[in-house]
């Protein structure tokens, strides 16, 4: 078992759904974005178009977050999952600075997107969060682990997110990548061998 994602850009609009999805799934703090999507403007005109990259950790199958991390608090699990325990993490930040994704962040103050005062929902959902740790996107693990899909997934409108068992041949996600197209894995030169493949 090894999960992993493919994100066909021929199918994302860039709509941020899944962006809005993950902050209300994992209730991250203002500033904080498990899954954001980037822009890129290809060609020139009047061929011009833009391109859309929805971007997380990659769950590394060779992180350096996990090595770079001191304490432990940031380790793999035998399903290629790369994780981080709060209560192990100080907030060094030596894994955000041994990511190459800017993928980690570090929850400082405590606020949420009113100051001090803190919205019925964000006392509920930062309760999870521990001051001074980090934190990333986790596939949304707790969701795995009741046979879900992450909610990213399962929110996107087109379908351009495609997750499952990298292992098992049968699975979606190893059929999207059976498709005879190219397949990128975002900064590949540096031998993290990311678990998200790109269809442009």
């Amino acid at each position: 078992m090894h999960w992993g994602m493919v994100v066909d850009l021929k199918l994302c609009i860039g709509c941020n759904t899944c962006v809005v999805l993950c902050k209300m799934r994992n209730g991250t703090p203002p500033g904080i974005f498990w899954n954001k999507v980037l822009e890129e403007e290809v060609g020139t005109f009047p061929a011009a178009r833009r391109v859309f990259w929805p971007v997380r950790c990659m769950q590394c199958e060779d992180p350096a977050c996990v090595e770079a991390c001191p304490t432990g608090a940031s380790y793999q699990r035998d399903d290629g999952l790369v994780l981080i325990d709060g209560e192990k993490c100080v907030g060094c930040r030596a894994c955000i600075l041994a990511c190459p994704y800017e993928a980690r962040y570090l929850y400082e103050d405590g606020n949420g997107y009113f100051g001090k005062y803190l919205t019925p929902f964000e006392e509920r959902v930062y309760k999870k969060h521990i001051k001074g740790t980090v934190q990333k996107c986790d596939f949304c693990v707790s969701r795995l682990e009741e046979g879900l899909k992450p909610s990213c997934v399962e929110g996107c409108l087109t379908g351009a997110l495609i997750f499952g068992d990298l292992d098992d041949p049968e699975s979606e996600v190893s059929r999207a990548l059976a498709e005879p197209r190219i397949r990128l894995r975002l900064r590949e030169e540096l031998g993290t061998r990311p678990s998200i493949y790109y269809l442009p």
